[in-house]
């Protein structure tokens, strides 16, 4: 009994103090927002970016110190060494749950620039955190279905647009730009309907990979191959809250970015597609085999 009533109020309690400080935080992150879209000034605005960057890490910084008090999950990590705040990163992870990215920002915090993601438009309606995203120049994206598309094909390629023009945001500044390569979170039916070929992966989506590189390839210095794993079981935000994740394993893998993969028409060069979408399937595959590793380790 004395269990549970602790585990009641654990969680109200744990989703309040990460809700203050998220509110906190967005406040200060749209003041300086606000500053810097009324005086476009190159120096002013490199200014009130280091200084948006800041406050991300300060939130990220205060979320991670309550779940490391609140919960007894054991982070454990290998491959984070030589990373730099003022480089320039692409990040190709797995996705099995919505604790992905907590966990991604306290193992990467203050290590690399903050990540951005590539978020779906309507994200952008999220109360607080849409704005906060906003502010921090996160990229939105339409995702058009196949019918869509058909009946409108005048808006093939909008996507292609909206990430050159997020991309050419980033140039000349230090960022870390955030790719889920297999674009959902995995779920054992997911996994079955889209008849995987992996164990604990979905298909990778190539080309989100390809055009990020095609913007700004020659801007970033190294891919951080992340894989996530959770020895548990896939948990979700309440399980972390709970205090029911009792381990998460994080392996960082820096790769060379492709010479011959850092710019083509990965739309209409089919030779260069079927490249691209070769060299991200041999990740997957070598992904598919460190998480059978990893869990063999975690098990013996």
């Amino acid at each position: 009994m004395r269990a549970r009533l602790r585990l009641w109020l654990q969680i109200p309690l744990a989703f309040l103090l990460i809700a203050s400080n998220t509110l906190l935080h967005t406040a200060a992150l749209l003041v300086v927002a606000l500053f810097k879209a009324l005086l476009p000034l190159s120096a002013w605005r490199h200014a009130c970016s280091a200084l948006l960057a800041h406050v991300v890490e300060s939130w990220i910084a205060v979320n991670s110190t309550l779940i490391g008090l609140m919960t007894p999950t054991r982070f454990h990590v290998e491959g984070i060494d030589g990373l730099s705040r003022s480089g320039s990163y692409l990040m190709l992870s797995n996705h099995q749950s919505w604790v992905d990215i907590p966990v991604l920002q306290k193992v990467f915090n203050r290590h690399i620039p903050f990540m951005r993601f590539f978020l779906k438009r309507q994200l952008i309606w999220v109360p607080v955190l849409g704005l906060a995203w906003w502010a921090l120049d996160f990229p939105f994206m339409q995702r058009l279905d196949r019918a869509t598309l058909k009946k409108h094909p005048e808006r093939r390629g909008n996507d292609v647009g909206a990430t050159r023009r997020a991309c050419a945001k980033y140039r000349g500044m230090p960022v870390t730009v955030m790719n889920f390569v297999e674009g959902t979170r995995n779920t054992s039916e997911k996994h079955a309907a889209r008849a995987s070929p992996f164990a604990h992966l979905l298909r990778p989506k190539a080309g989100g990979v390809a055009f990020v590189l095609d913007a700004m390839g020659d801007a970033l210095q190294v891919i951080l191959d992340v894989t996530v794993v959770y020895p548990g079981g896939r948990p979700t935000l309440m399980d972390l809250m709970a205090g029911r994740i009792r381990e998460v394993r994080v392996h960082v893998r820096q790769r060379r970015i492709p010479a011959d993969l850092q710019h083509g028409d990965y739309e209409n060069d089919i030779a260069f597609r079927a490249r691209f979408q070769q060299w991200v399937n041999m990740l997957w595959l070598e992904k598919d085999a460190l998480i059978v590793r990893m869990l063999a380790d975690t098990a013996a």
